[in-house]
């Protein structure tokens, strides 16, 4: 085979590749906050507005269970992710993610834990939970539904296992819904779970009280590979955060009512609140 065929050869397949890279489908990945055919829904949209933005096609993950979800997290399968934020602090810090967004809900970009009790349970203070059982919403890597309200007990002087005992519900709405029925004393969640469908349709919240709240911190992120180029996570960055007035579709779909831009610094609260309850320092 002459040189010269070598060579051309080897253009040849330099640009095959050169190309079929530039066609590669960038994951988005979304952790299983809701049903997996309801999170899909959801966040198909999202993804069709960015595979048109950056002229790439973009590709939605849903994984079918939190487990699985956060093994393709830690192995950087997600170029684009959005979880919680307990989870972006670890990525960042074993992967080298790169928050670009938060959600905004109901209004607010911020968000608190908090522990949920029934009006006629007797429980009036942090105290009266000694020798209750408390039922979080998900699991220990849930942020807003067992890390926040733990550090409230924590700094109340409480111990799990000791004053209280620890269970857990598949989700936050399961939990308080579970308090509800009584299969519970006290439930863990978001200090919005009351605006929740899957909760209101379900009990009388009106017989449900927060007991007490955290400190509020920076709500759910979005996050990019820390290799993702700049200029392009700068510009999925710009797409979601002008949805509001260029696609408001989007975050209807989303259930969302904004997506805001946000930084690494905008975590330093969660930081801090997970650091009292883990010991991390994330």
């Amino acid at each position: 085979m002459s040189n010269k065929l070598v060579s051309v050869l080897a253009i040849g397949l330099i640009t095959l590749l050169t190309s079929s890279a530039a066609v590669a489908d960038l994951t988005m990945g979304v952790f299983p906050r809701r049903p997996v055919a309801k999170t899909y829904k959801s966040f198909k949209p999202l993804a069709e507005k960015l595979s048109k933005a950056l002229g790439e096609p973009v590709k939605l993950v849903v994984a079918k269970n939190f487990k699985e979800f956060w093994k393709g997290a830690q192995s950087g399968k997600y170029d684009i992710v959005h979880y919680n934020q307990y989870h972006y602090l670890l990525s960042h810090k074993a992967k080298g993610y790169k928050v670009i967004a938060v959600n905004e809900e109901f209004g607010s970009d911020r968000i608190a834990g908090s522990i949920i009790v029934r009006k006629d349970s007797g429980i009036n203070s942090v105290n009266d939970l000694k020798g209750k059982t408390i039922l979080f919403g998900g699991g220990k890597k849930a942020m807003g539904s067992y890390i926040a309200p733990t550090s409230v007990l924590i700094k109340a002087g409480l111990v799990a296992g000791k004053d209280y005992t620890v269970k857990f519900s598949k989700n936050p709405p399961g939990a308080v819904i579970g308090v509800y029925n009584k299969a519970a004393d006290a439930a863990g969640a978001g200090n919005v779970i009351f605006k929740v469908k899957s909760v209101t349709k379900k009990i009388d919240t009106s017989k449900m009280k927060i007991l007490v709240k955290s400190a509020s911190f920076i709500h759910l992120p979005w996050a990019v590979k820390g290799d993702m180029p700049g200029d392009k996570a700068i510009k999925i960055q710009q797409v979601m955060v002008t949805l509001k007035t260029n696609a408001p579709e989007v975050l209807k779909a989303a259930k969302v009512t904004n997506f805001v831009k946000a930084s690494d610094a905008d975590f330093n609260g969660v930081r801090k609140i997970v650091k009292s309850v883990t010991g991390e320092d994330l």
